[in-house]
């Protein structure tokens, strides 16, 4: 079976409190696991999600963003209408920081460098995203190899835009795949792991009513 029409492999989860970093009357941060939706997805199979399982506990959450149902990581959500239109007006004027961490395979040639190949859903073969230079909306990614191993190394990943996929199809253009990913790595790189090694490691924003600059962090459950 080729790498890109592996199963989606759907994982019981249950609400565990240590998800949540921060928690005030306008707003959460959490960490998102591996493995579960940020929001429902189509079909009865698909209706447990992070958003399902905070609803019991934060009745009143709101998502602001997604996560990639294998990417983990920090996510920030809004409490109430006011914070979720304040925060989505920061997502929307790129005035939000993120940094991903991840681990890909090969050996690159540099250490650092940038990405802006432009990008757009592959409609006959969804959710595959794909780089069209005539049709594909700007993309910008910046990345720096934080540790080498033999036949992977560690990297940290600055998204400048916020398109769907946007890292796994970069990286994969690079030549140097996300391990694990069931999309767009090839076989070895997507047999070397069980999980995609993708992470939302860090998160700046303003608090939607103080203004007052906050920044999150938190590593991986991975070793590297």
């Amino acid at each position: 079976m080729h790498p890109q029409n592996q199963p989606i492999q759907l994982r019981h989860f249950d609400f565990d409190p240590q998800w949540v970093l921060y928690a005030d009357e306008h707003l959460l941060v959490v960490n998102k696991p591996s493995g579960l939706l940020s929001v429902p997805g189509r079909g009865a199979d698909k209706q447990l999600c992070l958003q399902s399982l905070l609803d019991e506990h934060y009745p009143q959450v709101r998502i602001v963003h997604r996560l990639d149902m294998d990417t983990s990581g920090l996510m920030v959500l809004a409490m109430n209408a006011e914070a979720h239109r304040q925060l989505s007006r920061q997502f929307q004027d790129r005035q939000i920081s993120k940094t991903y961490l991840a681990v890909c395979s090969g050996k690159p040639s540099q250490l650092q460098g940038r990405i802006g190949l432009p990008m757009r859903c592959d409609w006959e073969r969804r959710p595959l995203q794909m780089i069209d230079f005539r049709f594909g909306k700007s993309a910008l990614t910046y990345w720096q190899v934080l540790h080498m191993h033999r036949d992977r190394f560690l990297i940290l990943l600055t998204p400048i835009t916020g398109r769907s996929h946007q890292l796994r199809l970069h990286m994969k253009m690079l030549g140097h795949p996300i391990l694990g990913d069931n999309l767009y790595a090839d076989r070895h790189s997507l047999q070397q792991t069980e999980r995609l090694m993708l992470h939302a490691h860090s998160l700046s924003f303003r608090h939607p009513v103080s203004g007052s600059l906050m920044h999150f962090q938190c590593p991986p459950d991975w070793e590297h």
